[in-house]
């Protein structure tokens, strides 16, 4: 074996190690089964630009919770299709946002809320039970019901080119911070974006979306407007109580989301996080150069440990995958492959974003 083959080996093990450090867990909302105190009202707002094909399962999953002491309120983004139509068909109340984007219309939600609590939804979210939205609420209530509690949902997937997310919903996961073996030791990146429940008073103290808009990661930028007033930010998983299907319209929306997202959401992981992210990645690709390279060869030590190594990753990925998604276990064999769109990926958003300067997202081109 040279020393290059060791060093190759070396990097792809101490990537698996990093791998558990780095995504130790991915707790859930959970509460105590005694404690549940009366809840206040609740007002869901959903900012909505051209949702009219994706926005009615989770207002169908809405009417259907056993917590009926809410309001739902779509917040239309000047869209063109018909998600107002939609909208008001299955019962919700419907703003029309004179501003442009995403925070702009939470902050205009928020202004014509009747509820004491505040839950903002992306239109593609939805809720997995009957129950899930009362367990959320018990939960924060539990907790304080001070600051934010965020949930991530938990993807589903349907089509092939959507099991090509499954690296960056784990990196997405990851870079809050707050899920390696020393828990809350390093400060949460933000907030989770698609689902955030906060109380109104708290909300309207920080400045709400109003104080953040104009960023394109809103999601991090409101959970750090609520640390810089010392309120608590919780990220938690949405397994068992919210889910999403992300890019259904094809790869090119998917291609386009995460392009919008990931360069810019990776300056608020903490450096050590990040570089056990990227010893992570580059110990995969490495293990797979190993193995191609001994059975070119033919060197049959290095073509075992290799193979036990390249087993072992795609393992350990298709273990994170299936905690932050539905993701196919077949697909995991061929895991190179989804580290290298990813790496891609990556490196196409960081042009766009710094050489450009400008990104696409829902027919808006975004300065940035």
């Amino acid at each position: 074996m040279t020393a290059s083959e060791v060093i190759n080996l070396a990097i792809g093990f101490l990537g698996l190690i990093l791998g558990i450090v780095m995504f130790w867990s991915l707790p859930v909302p959970v509460f105590s089964p005694g404690n549940k105190k009366s809840l206040p009202f609740l007002s869901i707002i959903i900012p909505a630009r051209n949702e009219g094909g994706r926005i009615s399962p989770l207002l169908k999953s809405l009417q259907e919770q056993d917590y009926k002491n809410i309001e739902i309120v779509v917040v239309d983004d000047q869209s063109t299709d018909n998600t107002v139509s939609v909208a008001e068909s299955n019962g919700a109340r419907v703003l029309h946002n004179e501003g442009t984007g995403k925070s702009s219309a939470c902050w205009h939600g928020s202004l014509h809320a009747k509820g004491q609590w505040l839950l903002f939804l992306d239109a593609d979210t939805t809720f997995s039970s009957a129950d899930g939205l009362r367990n959320l609420l018990h939960f924060y209530n539990e907790k304080g019901a001070r600051g934010i509690v965020a949930l991530q949902p938990y993807h589903t997937v349907y089509r092939l080119y959507e099991q090509l997310s499954a690296i960056f919903n784990i990196i997405v996961v990851v870079g809050m911070n707050g899920f390696t073996v020393w828990g809350s030791r390093f400060k949460t990146a933000g907030s989770f974006g698609p689902c955030i429940l906060t109380n109104k008073d708290d909300y309207l103290l920080i400045g709400g979306h109003k104080k953040i808009e104009g960023e394109l990661m809103d999601d991090l930028a409101l959970g750090q407007a609520f640390l810089n007033k010392d309120l608590p930010v919780r990220c938690l998983g949405g397994k068992g109580i919210i889910a999403l299907r992300m890019y259904p319209e094809g790869l090119g929306t998917l291609i386009e989301g995460w392009c919008k997202s990931f360069a810019l959401g990776s300056k608020s992981t903490h450096p050590l996080i990040m570089l056990m992210v990227i010893i992570w990645i580059a110990g995969s690709l490495n293990i797979t150069g190993a193995l191609i390279s001994s059975i070119v060869e033919m060197n049959i030590v290095t073509m075992m440990v290799s193979g036990a190594l390249f087993i072992l990753y795609g393992l350990q990925t298709a273990w994170f995958a299936r905690r932050v998604g539905n993701f196919r276990w077949s697909i995991f064999p061929f895991y190179p492959v989804l580290f290298l769109f990813f790496a891609g990926l990556y490196l196409y958003s960081f042009i766009r974003v710094n050489v450009f300067h400008s990104v696409k997202w829902k027919g808006r081109k975004i300065d940035v």
